[in-house]
């Protein structure tokens, strides 16, 4: 990525750290240096989008394209302090970030050929009132910045927040999100691949409910993009 004259200037001005240890980065650097990317444990799951353990959590929910993540996310791991940061620290540029370095590395194996639009995963709207925004829609700028594919940000709502997914088990977490999401414009999905995009996966039940209400549509397909996938 060619690197602007202002975007040296605000580096001098006030310089850019690395989300993971804190270190300078340089001006063609994104979110992450060089040595916490390499460390950062990639799942390469977009070599294999349409048969890894990340698309197997939707089967026999909807029909899933493919799905990748970036990393596999552990508690208490490197990438616990950088995405809490980007999730409740207001520290939304990480989460574009992200996105884009994510969305650099799938391109390289096609990994988003025939796909129309990207769908973030919404939150409701007084937890992004709280939140400040929604991290998923940052992410989905990032991948947007590398793509060129549009955003559709309200297709889908979200009605209701249950309370947190972390303490749940694999039951529980669906029980938490069934019914939560609405289809808010068929219309402009209908007939569409869409590429829904979360931080965290764990169990994938959140996705797949959002997944359904976009199914509501007539002939939409889904693909999965997730930054960290979280084994349950």
């Amino acid at each position: 990525m060619k690197t602007s004259f202002w975007t040296k200037l605000l580096d001098l001005i006030a310089p850019r750290t690395c989300a993971n240890c804190g270190h300078r980065l340089s001006a063609n650097e994104q979110v992450l240096c060089p040595v916490c990317y390499m460390h950062l444990p990639l799942t390469d799951y977009h070599l294999s989008p349409t048969d890894n353990p990340l698309a197997r959590l939707f089967w026999g929910q909807f029909t899933v394209e493919r799905a990748a993540a970036l990393f596999f996310y552990e508690a208490q791991s490197e990438a616990t302090t950088m995405i809490y940061d980007m999730k409740y620290h207001g520290q939304r540029d990480i989460a574009e970030g992200l996105g884009w370095i994510a969305a650099r590395l799938f391109a390289k194996s096609d990994f988003f050929h025939d796909i129309d639009a990207i769908v973030p995963l919404p939150l409701t709207r007084k937890r992004q009132w709280q939140r400040g925004y929604n991290q998923s829609m940052e992410i989905a700028r990032g991948i947007s910045r590398v793509t060129g594919l549009p955003i559709y940000n309200h297709v889908v709502r979200r009605t209701a927040f249950k309370g947190s997914q972390t303490a749940k088990n694999a039951w529980q977490r669906r029980q938490n999100v069934e019914d939560v999401f609405r289809l808010t414009h068929a219309d402009k999905i209908s007939g569409k691949h869409l590429l829904l995009v979360d931080d965290i996966v764990t169990t994938g039940a959140t996705m797949t409910a959002c997944a359904k209400a976009l199914c509501q549509a007539d002939k939409v397909s889904i693909s999965i993009f997730s930054l960290g996938y979280a084994k349950a």
